[in-house]
């Protein structure tokens, strides 16, 4: 981890903890209610599910406090460290604002850590270091990869690719993929003799 860890996590507590959360039709608000009662539920399962299996808790969402949002389904930003790679919480796609933590000694053990995960919906480095970039590109099983950017999740007109369990089917929803999926295929197959005239 060395100081680098230190510092990284202790900015990103900070961050976090700034974040302004609501009515997502508010402006400035940047984190809206989960979808559902059921699906905040299932949220705070994980995170004590996490927690039981002896993750530490570094920053906890589950009881904040929205004047006026009593009935709404807020969940402030949640941090788990040191989350045990076989729990229920480390091997689920949350779709919260969860992040687990965990810190690695090497370019090696973060792609290895990142490709153990039996989703592959993106991943993302952060570094000045083109070799680290391109290797991490090119070996960590993902499908949406970002170098420099938290979230490689695109707008509709690039493509996007998720891998593993992130992803069902065989086409994908942007890019050139929608194109294809709403386009009707035709197949021609042809062949001519050099003694037959090609002119029409």
């Amino acid at each position: 981890m060395g100081k680098a860890g230190e510092i990284f996590t202790e900015k990103l507590i900070q961050a976090s903890k700034a974040k302004r959360i609501g009515n997502g039709m508010t402006p400035g608000v940047e984190i809206g209610p989960v979808i559902t009662r059921e699906s905040k539920e299932r949220i705070e399962t994980l995170i004590q599910k996490g927690l039981d299996n002896g993750a530490r808790l570094l920053l906890d969402g589950r009881k904040i406090n929205i004047p006026g949002g009593e009935e709404g389904n807020f969940m402030g930003p949640t941090i788990l460290a040191d989350v045990d790679s076989e729990s229920e919480i480390y091997k689920t796609e949350i779709f919260g604002p969860v992040i687990i933590l965990n810190n690695v000694d090497s370019l090696e053990d973060a792609i290895k850590l990142t490709n153990q995960s039996r989703h592959g919906n993106a991943a993302s480095i952060f570094t000045t270091n083109g070799a680290a970039a391109r290797k991490f590109r090119h070996d960590a099983l993902a499908g949406n990869i970002g170098i420099n950017i938290g979230i490689a999740a695109p707008m509709a007109f690039f493509p996007f690719s998720g891998w593993k369990e992130s992803f069902y089917g065989d086409l994908h929803g942007q890019s050139f993929h929608a194109v294809e999926f709403y386009t009707q295929t035709k197949v021609v197959i042809e062949r001519w003799h050099d003694d037959w005239t090609r002119k029409f």
